[in-house]
């Protein structure tokens, strides 16, 4: 059973930094797609960024720049890290892996900004 396990949220002040970590487990197999996404309350869940296996990745405008998503195949593991924090980025934020037509998500960590 494929299992993907979030760590690394926390609470941070405005301009700081924090490096969530998405670990996969029970998989035979390389993911195609990998991303995390987020939940603010009363939102609705938004992409913030995706890497594929081939390296490529995407991000969301708000965080373009702010934000960098890698991939440790090795460790088959997927990195996000965020800088210049906002109170806005305030959510839970989720990790999302995908092979066709399978697709697996963690629990969610929060990241709170505030001062």
């Amino acid at each position: 059973q494929v299992q993907l396990v979030e760590s690394g949220g926390g609470l941070v002040q405005p301009g700081g930094s924090l490096r969530l970590s998405c670990a996969v487990s029970g998989n035979d197999f390389s993911m195609d797609t990998m991303g995390w996404y987020r939940q603010a309350p009363g939102k609705q869940r938004e992409s913030v960024a995706s890497i594929s296996s081939s390296g490529r990745s995407n991000y969301a405008d708000s965080v373009k720049g702010r934000y960098a998503i890698s991939m440790d195949n090795a460790k088959n593991t997927v990195y996000l890290e965020m800088s210049s924090l906002k109170p806005e980025d305030t959510a839970v934020y989720y990790c999302k892996a995908s092979r066709f037509s399978s697709v697996y998500w963690g629990q969610g960590t929060q990241v709170t900004v505030s001062s």
